[in-house]
């Protein structure tokens, strides 16, 4: 029988997670999140299971409000690259889920490398 493709989605993002877990070595994830209407990203610290940072095109003063493209991924981006640097993280490790690397989700890893961070 074929896998559905919320499984297939679902068994992605776990591989990519517990690949990111081995290597991780007390650095903070950046976890994506992308839906059909938004995409958010967050900063966390998996040792104290806190979030560091985030940022949404849900937030008012990014100006990128109900919009899910690649110039609201690049603000986004900006905005976690800035706020992480005030959260004091300048090397993190980027967990994409189960997303695939290109469009959006690469449009946000390249303006958050553009902002000063490594990963």
């Amino acid at each position: 029988m074929a896998n559905s493709k919320r499984t297939l989605f679902l068994k992605r993002r776990m591989r990519n997670r517990n690949k990111i877990k081995k290597m991780a070595n007390g650095r903070p994830r950046l976890s994506v999140h992308r839906s059909s209407k938004n995409i958010s990203v967050q900063l966390i610290d998996d040792v104290n299971g806190v979030t560091l940072a985030a940022a949404s095109t849900l937030e008012k003063e990014l100006g990128v409000i109900g919009t899910n493209n690649k110039e609201a991924s690049a603000k986004v981006g900006a905005a976690i690259a800035e706020r992480a640097k005030k959260a004091g993280v300048e090397e993190c490790y980027f967990d994409r889920g189960g997303f695939l690397f290109h469009g959006k989700v690469k449009a946000l890893a390249d303006a958050a490398r553009e902002g000063g961070l490594k990963f």
